[in-house]
């Protein structure tokens, strides 16, 4: 049946059928190749037909078929990231810092977990490329032989993040995990501790915490020759309060003439923080405590947390913009960006 203005009426929005491009072209009295051409080069039409065209999209509740365009194109607009864990903030925040940069661009972030075990990022990597990813956003440097060999096989522009190493596979952001821990180190010898302990869960996977551990050890030989290097390993535990309370009493238990415990993440050092005043021990006066990340809680707990800070937006939006220059065939200058650290020094220690 015609409509009142001559022409067929389209099919409701509440109909099963996916509306399509023909549907919109006969809503706004032009061809369906004039409604691709509108939303394609919206130059190439004039601006009454455009608008003509979009109030016919909106009447229609038509939706561009992704999946054909991106056969037509080679392109499926999407950017496959990969984190160790989706509770942490911090890597959330990177991501969605990302994702400023990203979907105004017209990209779409498809999103899995490693729960810091390499052999699944392997198996998210090979799961991914079946779905054609433009780009990869990944958290972390350390990468099976056969991921790397995936990755490199598939050819798509990869941004490695949170870490600093001198071969990345394609592009890197990050920072390093080593020096940071090292200054904070400093940072405590020069308040007068000798007796410091490193604490952390030390799984295969996670890279970024043994850089720390190792930081840690470097400088203490490097700056205390005479004391021994104090280090606390609860292997594979979640990355939890629970596990940051378990650390502080392995820690005391081990170390009872410790001064000072550097943990490797912040949510294990805000647990020892209340932990420790629930067991009458002082904070700073008896224990220091220190964190790293600078998450939310830092700042929050009392006495606020002495930590690394790293800036997080900067990480997602520049990382963003590496994939970006890539997938746009633009010269980049520096493929590897280093943002930096700072020690931020409160309360707690």
């Amino acid at each position: 049946m015609a409509g009142t203005d001559g022409r067929r009426r389209v099919r409701a929005k509440s109909s099963t059928r996916s509306v399509t491009m023909q549907d919109v072209g006969r809503a706004a009295g032009v061809s369906a190749q004039t409604v691709s051409r509108a939303l394609s080069f919206p130059e190439q039409v004039s601006e009454a037909t455009r608008q003509r065209v979009q109030r016919a999209i909106e009447e229609t509740g038509y939706l561009p078929n992704l999946a054909a365009s991106s056969l037509a194109s080679n392109r499926s607009r999407t950017i496959a990231a990969i984190l160790p864990v989706i509770s942490t903030s911090v890597f959330s925040d990177t991501l969605r810092a990302a994702a400023t940069r990203l979907t105004p661009a017209g990209y779409q972030l498809i999103v899995g977990y490693t729960d810091y075990r390499p052999e699944r990022e392997e198996d998210l990597i090979r799961g991914f490329i079946q779905r054609r990813p433009d780009g990869f956003f990944l958290v972390g440097t350390l990468h099976t032989p056969e991921t790397l060999r995936l990755l490199r096989a598939y050819g798509a522009p990869i941004v490695e993040t949170w870490d600093w190493i001198d071969d990345p596979v394609d592009t890197l952001v990050g920072f390093s995990n080593e020096s940071a821990t090292g200054d904070l180190v400093r940072d405590l010898v020069s308040r007068g501790h000798r007796e410091i302990v490193f604490a952390g869960t030390l799984s295969s996977g996670d890279a970024r915490a043994i850089r720390r551990r190792d930081g840690f050890a470097a400088t203490v030989r490097a700056l205390l020759p005479g004391e021994p290097v104090r280090i606390v390993d609860l292997p594979d535990r979640d990355i939890s309060m629970d596990t940051g309370v378990a650390l502080l009493d392995a820690a005391l238990e081990r170390f009872p003439e410790a001064t000072a415990i550097m943990f490797a993440t912040d949510v294990f050092a805000a647990a020892a923080v209340l932990a420790a005043q629930r067991r009458g021990i002082t904070v700073p006066d008896r224990l220091a405590i220190t964190g790293f990340g600078d998450f939310e809680m830092a700042r929050h707990i009392n006495p606020a947390l002495t930590t690394v800070s790293v800036d997080i937006e900067e990480i997602g939006t520049r990382a963003a913009d590496l994939l970006l220059a890539r997938l746009s065939g633009a010269p980049i200058a520096n493929t590897s960006v280093d943002v930096g650290y700072r020690i931020v020094t409160r309360a707690s220690a």
